[in-house]
């Protein structure tokens, strides 16, 4: 519970910081500042998904299992991107709903509402005491799946903004590639597994990924370079190294593991864009190339309504999972779609790579300020699934719940 507090109250302290740092100091100071904590933000990031890959167990023989875990995780990620992307049409005036260029802005600003954060997730339902549960479990394949789907979705939603690239293929071949290497080779490798040497591939994933963007953009230019998300070479690399129960076995590693995991919410909220200044909102509406940029500004009280509606429908998506599993019991169901709520990086990448392509004006402050509510709600959502869990597991010990149905699933 402590935890949960703790990376509830960092991820606060670097939104806060993410409002006043913009106005405290000068734009080349603030940009190396940006430049730093960005960078430090995905090396916590891969750190975590490292960690979260070494626990990632699957048994081969079950593939079909996957394949329909596969498809549940896709509805989920599918149902709050559709909704929330048809509520944004709604708040356009009606001429834009025969519009092309409209749908498309907003089914690639709306899928930001898609992935669940999984190294938040994952941090925070470890905090709770739910490592051995079956929603921890299974949270695990969903959240993964999810982000995995909202990664090659974006290969065509980008393809629709800027046409055909010849690079996109290279990054399809590469996602295929990992995915590959990481069924073969799960489990198959022993190497050192310190919390330093996993921070020093962590770093090297962080560095591998600038390079290939940095060296591509050079030959390229901005717009076809290839961007290899850290989050699937991360979890493949964890995936691949042989699991060990307790792999924490000094304090001092689990000093160390919590405090990136303190450091890497503080830096989720650090990189939100500043919203509280009229300067952004100007900067934003001036890309008038765009249809969403293009629109006029909205009232701040009008904008604080409309996040608390995309909020609610974009959660109210990720309920699909209660609808499935129906041999688990209604509390299990509705703890694991509840954890899916949680928003974070992938999500937050979406949105930059839409100011990338110059779609802003309110819909995307709208979309920036419902992924920070979310944040902010985070350790509410653990709170309820842990309160969830509890009732599911009345009586009945976590460990041994999580013995009797590795049971039954090796049975069927």
């Amino acid at each position: 519970m402590k935890k949960i507090v703790l990376l509830s109250l960092f991820l606060i302290m670097g939104l806060v910081m993410s409002q006043i740092l913009p106005l405290a100091v000068e734009t080349g100071v603030y940009s190396q500042i940006k430049f730093g904590s960005d960078t430090l933000m995905f090396i916590c990031l891969s750190f975590i998904m490292i960690n979260v890959g070494r626990e990632f167990e699957l048994d081969k023989t079950r593939w079909r299992g996957y394949v329909a875990d596969y498809f549940i995780a896709m509805a989920t990620a599918a149902l709050p991107w559709i909704m929330v992307s048809l509520y944004y049409m709604y708040l356009l005036p009606s001429e834009y709903l025969t519009s092309w260029d409209a749908w498309k802005e907003n089914l690639l600003i709306g899928r930001f509402a898609a992935p669940t954060s999984a190294g938040i997730l994952f941090t925070m339902l470890a905090a709770a005491g739910l490592r051995q549960a079956w929603i921890y479990k299974k949270t695990q394949v969903l959240a993964i799946f999810d982000d995995l789907d909202t990664i090659l979705l974006m290969i065509p939603l980008q393809i629709m903004i800027i046409g055909m690239r010849p690079q996109l293929f290279f990054v399809i071949a590469i996602i295929a590639f990992l995915l590959w290497f990481g069924w073969k080779k799960l489990s198959s490798y022993n190497p050192n597994q310190s919390w330093w040497m996993i921070l020093t591939w962590a770093v090297s994933i962080v560095v591998i990924s600038q390079a290939v963007y940095v060296v591509t953009k050079k030959f390229f230019g901005a717009e076809g370079a290839l961007h290899i998300e850290i989050l699937l070479p991360a979890f493949v690399l964890g995936m691949v190294m042989k699991h060990h129960s307790g792999h924490i076995i000094t304090r001092t590693e689990l000093r160390i593991t919590d405090s990136i995991s303190y450091v890497f919410m503080m830096l989720v909220g650090l990189s939100t864009p500043l919203f509280i200044s009229s300067d952004f909102s100007n900067a934003v509406v001036e890309g008038v190339t765009s249809v969403t940029g293009s629109q006029p500004m909205m009232s701040w009280g009008e904008i604080g309504m409309n996040v608390l509606i995309v909020t609610v429908i974009s959660n109210i998506g990720k309920m699909f999972p209660v609808l499935c599993y129906r041999n688990r019991s209604i509390y299990e169901r509705l703890a694991l779609s509840i954890g899916m709520f949680t928003r974070g990086e992938v999500g937050a990448g979406i949105l930059m790579i839409a100011l990338g392509y110059n779609l802003g004006g309110p819909i995307l402050i709208i979309s920036i300020l419902s992924l920070v509510l979310n944040l902010i709600l985070t350790g509410g959502f653990v709170l309820i699934v842990k309160r969830l869990a509890e009732k599911a597991y009345a009586g009945k010990d976590i460990n041994e719940e999580a013995n009797e149905t590795l049971l039954k699933e090796k049975v069927a």
